[in-house]
């Protein structure tokens, strides 16, 4: 991740350990993932056995792992450090 925004400067890291907080938070999203998965697979699967929920279960949030960090560390941003959105900064529209 780069250390700061091409277009606007801002600083990604606003304090040291900042980014320590989106771990809780993609831990919460794995949470998440965990209940809908398996919810989903008892309704319409009609309760598997015990393996296909953790093949399965796993498989899904080892493959969405980085994604949930990477929303976590944006809702972090959005969250608590004061950054919002502006469509005007975005490359095509300098």
């Amino acid at each position: 991740m780069p250390e700061q925004c091409s277009v606007c400067g801002f600083r990604y890291e606003i304090e040291l350990g900042f980014y320590w907080g989106a771990m809780y938070m993609s831990y919460g999203l794995s949470v998440l993932i965990v209940v809908i998965v398996g919810l989903s697979l008892y309704h319409f699967a009609g309760d598997p056995p015990t393996w296909v929920y953790l093949t399965v279960v796993a498989s899904i949030v080892v493959l969405f792992t980085s994604v949930l960090f990477r929303y976590a560390r944006v809702m972090m941003l959005y969250f608590f450090g004061s950054v919002r959105y502006d469509a005007k900064y975005q490359q095509g529209n300098k």
